[in-house]
Parts: C-alpha cells; structure tokens; sequence
C-alpha cells in the first residue's frame, strides 16, 4: 500500500479489532466484558515488547534505554489496573446473565500474562499445560522458561559490576521462582546505602520496585472486583477464585528489593 493511501483505519486494521468481539450469551453487558479483556491482552502485548527490548539492554550494561521502557510499562500497568475500574460496573445478575456461557474459558488461561510473570521471574512449568493445546504458545512459555528472568539479569549485572554474588545464586533451577538471597539483598542495600556511587543500578532497582508494586496492584484490583462480582464461588477456570487470588498476592518477583527496605 502506498503512503498516500494509508488511512487511520488501515494503519491501525480497524475493520478487524472492531470486528473481533463475537458476543454469545444475548446479555447486553458481555460487550464489556469482551473489550476490557480484549484491551488488557494489547496492554500486555506491550508490556512483553518492552520488558524484552529492556531485558536486552540490561545485558548489555546499557540501562539509560531500559529506564523508558520499564517507565512505560509501569504506565501500561496503570491502563490494566484501571480496567478493573470498568469491568466492576458489572453486577452479579449482569455476570450471571453471561457466566454460562464462558464454558471452562478462564483470564487464568492468558498466555500472555503467563509469559509476563515468566519474564519477570514468577515461574511455574505446570502453567505450561494449559497450552498444550496451542502447542507454538507451549513452544514459546517453555523457552521463556530455559532463559534469565529480567531479575536474573539484573543480579547478573551487579556481579558484572562488582559486587559479590556467589555463584549459587545463578546455577539454580530456572524454571522456579526466584527465592530470597541474603547476598542479592546485602548488594542492594550497598546500592541503597549509597545512590551517588551507582545511580543507574539505584535507579534500576527503582523502576523494578515500580513495577513490582503495579503489578500487586493489578492483582489485588482483579481480586477485589471478582470479589464484588462472584463472591466466592469456583472460578470458570477451575480455580479456588477469590482464595487462589489471594494466595497469589503473596508471591514477589523482586524479593531482595523488598526486604531490604527492612534492612536498610
């Protein structure tokens, strides 16, 4: 297509997303629904785009570039954590009206939130399974798995700039979750102690506090307004619902940039 007959529409393939919402059950507030999951999966596509162009800088000890990308998913987070906001104008009759016909189709089932708790570090290849049916998904969460968390490369750059992280900390299985290391978090406080000496990586840990505490946020706002929405009852997914939620509010990505604020 030539440049002088590019339109808004095409440029942004209108025709196509707004063609994408296929509402099933009749109930008038399943076209919300559909749009706030909708808009939430294009938020997370640009969150994985910049957390993985922000893996690579980090890397590569060029953490100026990292600086806006992780910014700007700290904004994007803010986008998710606002569409709870919209989806809780529904009520329970509204959802019941749709329920039935979600089948065992479930936000748990998100591949792309999956890979961003992969990407940051929050592992689990049981979570795999789930994708066997689309097996490049599968694919792609498995390789996520075999790579450094961007966490991982961040403790990795500051035994790169010389601070002392024992080997153990990286020959470790990659496929869990991050735990805890006293000499991770004596690293940090080192950094903390004194910002003037590392402002970058004072900064980093910064950018990843920011998006520790967005992404708790959306998690703790998806509880709230199942809460409001279900009460109690066993997610479409299978899911406990309300007390698995809360289960997961618990575990940290970044623990060491928690606990040390104790320490400090």
């Amino acid at each position: 297509m030539a440049k002088r007959d590019v339109t808004y529409s095409s440029y942004l393939d209108l025709d196509r997303v707004l063609a994408a919402q296929h509402p099933v059950s009749g109930a008038d507030d399943e076209m919300l629904f559909i749009i706030v999951h909708q808009a939430s999966e294009l938020w997370l596509k640009l969150c994985l785009h910049e957390l993985q162009r922000a893996r690579r800088c980090i890397v590569a000890d060029d953490l100026r570039p990292s600086f806006k990308m992780l910014a700007r998913v700290a904004r994007a987070q803010g986008q998710l954590i606002q569409s709870w906001d919209v989806l809780s104008t529904m009520t329970p009759h509204d959802y019941s009206q749709l329920r039935p016909h979600l089948g065992g189709s479930s936000g748990f089932q998100s591949a792309q939130y999956r890979m961003m708790e992969f990407l940051l570090g929050g592992r689990n290849p049981d979570m795999v399974t789930m994708h066997e049916a689309t097996p490049e998904v599968a694919a792609e969460l498995r390789a996520e798995l075999g790579r450094p968390s961007l966490y991982e490369e961040c403790v990795r750059l500051l035994a790169r700039r010389g601070f002392e992280i024992p080997d153990e900390v990286f020959d470790r299985d990659r496929e869990s979750p991050w735990e805890r290391n006293a000499a991770v978090e004596a690293a940090w406080a080192a950094i903390y102690r004194d910002p003037e000496a590392n402002w970058d990586l004072y900064e980093l840990a910064e950018k990843l506090v920011d998006l520790e505490y967005h992404f708790q946020r959306w998690r703790f706002g998806h509880l709230k307004t199942v809460e409001r929405i279900i009460g109690f009852k066993r997610g479409t997914g299978g899911t406990p619902g309300v007390p698995y939620l809360g289960k997961v509010l618990e575990q940290a990505f970044f623990p060491e940039l928690l606990s040390v604020r104790t320490a400090l």
